[in-house]
């Protein structure tokens, strides 16, 4: 019961990995709203049984939950989220940033429209959410946000330009939340899952390369991203913030920043001309291959 007596909002609770971290954090004694438009991997409809379904679970296992089905891509619909735990249960302790949505799609073929779906409900969609719960935290001096990330921001990705800028904005959001919330007790971490949901079910398979991919991503249950999720969000992470935790199956990593890996220097400063003949001798050799996130993690899950 490690957070036991904790009111936890999760958004896009109602499949994948958000319904298993809401799931596990009521087992744990969390208080859970179940945040949910019920809308297709892609964005599109909504209906409410998706996460009504989670909250009957929830309640048939002996834990208290309740629903909420607004969107979490504008700032009407993020208050509304956090007011729901409010009025319910009367204080919201911590706040888990899943929702997200694809639109894939080439760079030189994406529309406005694709992209502007995907940076509110991932990037947003983490802010609106966020922003709501946060004076409520720094009032209590306690609260604990958990945002999901990618490697698809963090290392790129093929088709994606949408979804890994706003992946890698959610980490650039999570290091400010971190800083802002510190003197308040309220940490914020970023969980980067790899997990067969139904937004990877997406992924094409027309290469025998996407195949096996695919292959070895559907051996990874999104159960396995739960347990880092808990553990973030209760007092036993107290100290713990401004993280990136990757799940992989039965692996958990912990991802490094960007930092200077070289640095030159010249007194004189420098010319285009003098900056041409020093990079290929220095700079040049600690440059970062370009890969895709697929390329990446290429090897067999520890399953």
């Amino acid at each position: 019961m490690m957070l036991k007596g904790k009111v936890a909002v999760v958004t896009g609770a109602a499949r994948g990995i958000g319904r298993e971290i809401a799931l596990l954090m009521a087992r744990h004694g969390a208080q859970v709203v179940v945040n949910d438009y019920g809308g297709t991997e892609a964005g599109s409809g909504g209906a409410s049984a998706p996460a009504d379904e989670v909250v009957n679970e929830i309640a048939k296992a002996g834990g208290k939950a309740v629903a909420n089905y607004d969107s979490v891509a504008t700032m009407a619909g993020g208050q509304a989220i956090v007011k729901t735990a409010v009025d319910t249960f009367g204080r919201v302790d911590i706040v888990v940033n899943n929702a997200g949505i694809l639109r894939d799609r080439m760079i030189f073929n994406m529309t406005e429209e694709e992209w502007d779906a995907v940076i509110n409900t991932h990037l947003k969609g983490s802010f609106a959410v966020t922003r709501a719960a946060a004076p409520l935290m720094r009032e209590q001096k306690w609260g604990r946000v958990i945002n999901m990330t990618s490697t698809s921001g963090l290392i790129g990705n093929v088709g994606q330009a949408n979804y890994a800028a706003a992946k890698l904005g959610i980490f650039g959001l999570t290091k400010a939340t971190a800083l802002d919330m510190a003197r308040y007790n309220v940490t914020a971490n970023c969980i980067s899952p790899f997990a067969w949901t139904r937004m990877i079910g997406t992924i094409p398979t027309e290469t025998e390369a996407q195949k096996a991919r695919v292959e070895k991503i559907k051996k990874l249950s999104p159960a396995h991203i739960a347990p880092v999720a808990v553990f973030l969000a209760s007092d036993a992470a107290k100290d713990v913030t401004a993280q990136i935790f990757g799940v992989r199956g039965k692996e958990i990593m912990l991802f490094g920043h960007e930092r200077p890996i070289m640095r030159v220097h010249n007194s004189e400063g420098w010319t285009p001309e003098s900056f041409t003949e020093m990079f290929p001798g220095t700079l040049q050799h600690h440059l970062v291959p370009l890969v895709t996130s697929g390329q990446y993690f290429n090897y067999d899950p520890l399953v």
